[in-house]
């Protein structure tokens, strides 16, 4: 919205941007180890470690902003599976004096970015508690990841 002056109300470029997380929750958790207690005895390979993520972002108040990080995966593969989990962690994050033009971006990349390291705890206690090594998720682009459905969305529009 601009005002007489064509300036953004609420954005005064004089004062700096803020993203606050104002709380931050598991929303959905699941672990299972659906093999033990055959799955915890010596393992003669490497499994393979599957991992999907997924951000979503809605506005719940005037500049309040609900974000959820959704990560799934797991170790192994049908009778081999060792273990797999659901996460969907999520934080409310108040947005200070951002334009209107960088609200999602801020959103999409700047909240999950802040909420992936609670996250990766989460899911590596887990791992432990089911009984193996801790699994410490890689760092995520998620400014990358955002790029990437944009595109999506853009090609899906096109399309049209």
């Amino acid at each position: 919205m601009a005002d007489g002056n064509g300036s953004i109300i609420g954005h005064d470029p004089k004062k700096p941007q803020r993203i606050n997380a104002l709380v931050q929750f598991t929303k959905d958790f699941s672990f299972e180890n659906p093999n033990a207690p055959r799955s915890l005895g010596p393992q003669q390979q490497n499994p393979n470690i599957s991992i999907q993520i997924n951000v979503t972002g809605r506005q719940i108040g005037e500049a309040e902003f609900e974000v959820n990080l959704l990560l799934e995966g797991g170790a192994g593969e049908g009778p081999g599976l060792l273990f797999k989990f659901e996460l969907n962690y999520a934080g409310v994050f108040r947005l200070e004096n951002i334009p209107p033009d960088q609200v999602q971006p801020a959103i999409m990349i700047e909240g999950p970015r802040l909420l992936f390291p609670f996250a990766r705890q989460i899911i590596a206690d887990a791992v432990r508690n089911g009984g193996f090594p801790p699994l410490y998720l890689d760092p995520v682009d998620f400014h990358a990841l955002f790029l990437q459905r944009v595109a999506a969305a853009n090609a899906v529009q096109a399309v049209s």
